[in-house]
């Protein structure tokens, strides 16, 4: 069973899912992935209370999700990291700070992983609370 984010009777377990943002940038340790950008997938589940954005029809009481991807895909443009766990910690931090977010739970995927072996994929999945 999967569970949310949050602690009590108060816990809100409402969350947009956005899947398979695909966005290019510079990751990685080995030389050829620091000289050329790669693509990478991000998914995110950002827990947020939507109950009034559910009843105004408003998009300025929600998270825009829009403007999410649009966030992310900067970060990752300008971030550069080695590591997709510092990726990962940099999105989380970056969507913790957004209203009314309460939790974040980031995955970050490497579509072509530089291994010797034959390996689809290779991510790191984290979840960071607000606050």
């Amino acid at each position: 069973m999967e569970t949310s984010p949050g602690t009590g009777s108060d816990r809100i377990d409402d969350r947009i899912e956005l899947r398979d943002l695909r966005v290019v940038c510079i990751i990685g340790v080995i030389p050829h992935e620091r000289a050329a950008a790669q693509p990478i997938s991000i998914d995110l589940d950002i827990y947020a209370d939507l109950r009034r954005a559910g009843a105004s029809d408003d998009v300025s009481d929600t998270v825009d999700y829009g403007e999410v991807c649009e966030r992310v895909e900067a970060l990752c443009a300008d971030a550069e990291p080695l590591l997709l766990e510092r990726m990962a910690e940099l999105i989380a931090a970056d969507l913790c700070s957004v209203e009314p977010v309460t939790a974040v739970t980031v995955t970050v995927t490497k579509l072509r992983p530089p291994v010797a072996v034959d390996l689809g994929t290779s991510a790191v999945r984290i979840t960071r609370t607000a606050g």
